[in-house]
């Protein structure tokens, strides 16, 4: 068994049926691992298995043969009470586990939920949850469905569309939509007449700026935005000439700084700020949306995770969203 995994004995009178239950470290039950029969002579396991876990781990128990009926017999009633007694004391661990207060909760994120949507869910489940430890990382689409289909994080906030092949084992909200706005050199702006403010109310119209080389997300990694960004420009009867390509905000956002070209970014990227750099919303494209959303494997669902799902849910609701 691995030391990692943590076992939690319930139903601890004498003379009782116990269910021994297999918790691995973020707080998913794996399975029974075995029925345990407490009598005030001794205990009765499987053959073979020794009761185990980081408070009873060291008990030995001396085997007097078996019961006839592939049960182990292991007398000694002082070892009978400690067993219990460290039982006993996991047993707040364990209700907390199952109530998903307790445990860890691994997410990944796409850089452009960083700058609105991400720290307001963080909060919300910091709050609910405080003993809960998060595991985050940043990572595009993509890469955050392998992840998940591998099983090494528990959930992602991405941006859609799912891979169709994927469809039938993830489960996915849509949490936030935003429309997107242009980011330019502050050069730029004032060449437009707009002022060197970071924001301004006052719309861009995408043929004052169609010589300007686009900086972009490769269309590999993320289909979604970048379609998204394409059909703007195929709205406005413009086909972009593609500068750059970037993988991340950060880097599109200090592209555009270096004088490299514009960008169409969501609208909450505004508070990214850059050295040059200035965000206008843009005319005619309030249909143009960018959707982020919760994905997860939709057969594990652990109670930390059904904690984290319902705070989106509520976050989605008061958005109006789904």
């Amino acid at each position: 068994m691995c030391p990692c995994e943590l076992i939690i004995i319930d139903r601890l009178e004498p003379g009782s049926f116990i269910v021994v239950e297999r918790y691995t470290k973020n707080s998913k039950v794996l399975s029974l691992k075995c029925i345990v029969c407490f009598y005030h002579i001794g205990i009765f396991v499987p053959a073979g298995t020794a009761p185990a876990g980081p408070e009873i781990h060291q008990q030995v128990f001396a085997t007097e043969g078996t019961d006839g009926n592939g049960f182990a017999i292991h007398r000694g009633q002082r070892q009978v009470r400690r067993l219990l007694a460290s039982a006993e004391a996991l047993r707040p661990l364990a209700q907390s586990l199952a109530r998903g207060e307790a445990g860890v909760l691994s997410l990944a994120f796409v850089s452009t939920a960083d700058y609105g949507l991400l720290p307001a869910l963080l909060r919300d489940f910091g709050a609910r949850y405080p003993g809960v430890r998060l595991q985050l990382t940043e990572a595009t689409s993509d890469v955050q469905i392998e992840e998940l289909v591998a099983g090494r994080i528990d959930a992602g906030l991405v941006i859609p569309p799912l891979p169709p092949r994927h469809a039938t084992s993830l489960s996915y909200v849509a949490v936030a939509r935003e429309p997107l706005v242009i980011a330019m050199s502050a050069d730029a702006a004032l060449q437009l007449g707009q002022g060197a403010d970071e924001w301004a109310d006052t719309p861009v119209d995408l043929h004052d700026l169609a010589a300007a080389p686009l900086v972009v997300f490769p269309r590999r990694l993320a289909p979604g935005l970048h379609d998204i960004i394409m059909g703007c420009y195929g709205a406005a009867g413009l086909t972009p000439r593609i500068g750059q390509e970037a993988i991340q905000m950060q880097t599109i956002v200090s592209l555009v700084s270096a004088g490299m070209g514009v960008a169409l970014v969501p609208h909450s990227l505004r508070h990214l700020r850059r050295t040059g750099v200035v965000y206008r919303p843009l005319l005619n494209a309030s249909a143009m949306l960018v959707e982020t959303g919760l994905v997860w494997r939709a057969a594990e669902v652990s109670p930390v995770l059904a904690g984290f799902i319902e705070i989106v849910r509520s976050r989605a609701e008061s958005a109006g969203s789904v």
